[in-house]
């Protein structure tokens, strides 16, 4: 028998039972079944910066069409992380995360069999929707699941598989795509994985029960609630009803209430948009230019890639000692810093030093970016701000790749390091001055 929701404020909530459980076996799956799903996003994201040199070479395509293979994607995601939300926050966040595992994996897929520059920019497009609209809903998904003590340890545990995926993308790169002609198409081959994969997503995941209970659900919340009370052992409880949410408004993430914090992770997600995704996105073709072979700019690039796993780990750390702000703001000062030495690097050591450096600080900033995001905003619109952020930082994501080889031929290469400098110097002072601290304290569930 599901109990009786009452009013008995003496009562926890369904969101309170959940956030002072204990982390268990059913928290586990949690992560392994949304961190999966973010690998292989991950993995598609990097596969394009290793696919993309070798469809450039092989099919003699100028800086501008490469620049938009390498674009068109992001064009995707911001459009898929906007909508994405919304959709999450009406029809659940368990639901639109399998959707967007299938749009991207077939599109994946499809892309193998391309066969003009204009064909794939379609579908990279298309790959885009799908990728966009998935990372903000799975963050959310964890954050609403996750015990409060940790929560933002599990989003930035989350958030660690992307290292997973984008290590997988740089063996590929390095063992697949040079073995011939069609290298680049069986490495796209591989992105049916997640196609497969939505459908275990689809079943085997738990919805979220502030979703579940917000949308009048409440008899599967609080399914959901007791079976991760049972994977803890923990007696089951009566719930006292949430507090009714006010009416939800278009233009809600701009109220009073939230205009502020709304600019201020809009500034973030801009800034690290841009230099991460200008800088990873273009490193195999940037170290290809200045005179290493295929093989070996995908090889310093696998390596480089190998320092994002300790940056998680002491991001996964800091964020519940330092909490969200502290920890975020010093990943991007971290990573401002080696930016510019990886600009000004000539030696083959300098250049492995300081992009090893980057890419430690910049993945444990994007982990404590996506373990704030959706804790500043309440259930009715957790994940539609989480995605209108994305959404936002992905015009950067859109311009970055369009601008590198512009800037490079005006100023070379340590200018357009110190720009991409400068865009974490900014986020680092947005994120410190203008974002709440939410360590420790539980979901916002109006």
């Amino acid at each position: 028998m599901v109990s009786t929701q009452v009013t008995d404020q003496s009562l926890p909530t369904r969101p309170e039972r959940m956030g002072r459980l204990p982390y268990t076996r059913a928290h586990t799956r949690v992560l392994l079944g949304s961190g999966t799903g973010w690998a292989l996003d991950a993995m598609d994201v990097g596969l394009i910066s290793f696919v993309g040199l070798a469809i450039a070479t092989q099919w003699d395509l100028t800086r501008t069409e490469q620049s938009w293979l390498l674009s068109i994607g992001f064009v995707g995601m911001a459009l898929g992380a906007t909508f994405g939300g919304m959709l999450a926050d009406r029809y659940g966040r368990r639901t639109v995360f399998a959707l967007t595992l299938l749009v991207y994996g077939l599109a994946t897929g499809a892309s193998a069999l391309a066969t003009g520059l204009a064909a794939l920019l379609v579908l990279r497009f298309l790959v885009g929707i799908g990728l966009g609209a998935e990372l903000p809903v799975a963050s959310t998904l964890v954050s609403e699941l996750s015990p409060t003590r940790i929560r933002g340890r599990m989003v930035v545990v989350l958030e660690s598989f992307w290292a997973v995926g984008w290590l997988l993308a740089a063996l590929i790169g390095f063992f697949v795509v040079p073995l011939g002609d069609n290298g680049w198409r069986w490495a796209f081959a591989l992105g049916l994985v997640p196609a497969l994969y939505a459908v275990v997503i689809r079943w085997g995941m738990p919805e979220s029960p502030l979703f579940l209970e917000r949308r009048g659900r409440a008899e599967e919340a609080e399914e959901v609630v007791r079976a991760f009370e049972e994977s803890a052992g923990v007696p089951h409880e009566e719930s006292r009803a949430l507090p009714e949410a006010p009416p939800r408004t278009p233009g809600m993430l701009w109220s009073a209430s939230y205009r502020v914090r709304t600019a201020g992770i809009w500034v973030v997600w801009f800034c690290v948009n841009f230099s991460y995704y200008g800088a990873f996105i273009w490193l195999p073709s940037l170290l290809y230019a200045q005179g290493f072979d295929l093989v070996r700019s995908f090889g310093y690039t696998l390596v480089i890639t190998l320092a994002q796993l300790p940056g998680y780990a002491l991001a996964a750390v800091l964020v519940e000692v330092w909490g969200r702000r502290a920890t975020l703001a010093t990943f991007l000062l971290g990573s401002a810093a080696a930016a510019v030495c990886f600009g000004m690097a000539g030696e083959v050591w300098q250049i492995i030093a300081a992009g090893c450096a980057m890419s430690f600080f910049n993945l444990g900033a994007w982990g404590a970016l996506y373990a704030i995001t959706p804790e500043i905003y309440p259930t009715s619109v957790r994940a539609s701000g989480a995605g209108a952020a994305a959404g936002f930082g992905r015009i950067a994501s859109i311009a970055a790749p369009l601008l590198v080889p512009v800037i490079l031929g005006a100023w070379g290469n340590a200018a357009l390091f110190a720009i991409f400098g400068a865009a974490f110097v900014v986020g680092a002072v947005a994120a410190y001055l203008l974002l709440p601290e939410q360590a420790g304290d539980a979901l916002e569930t109006t």
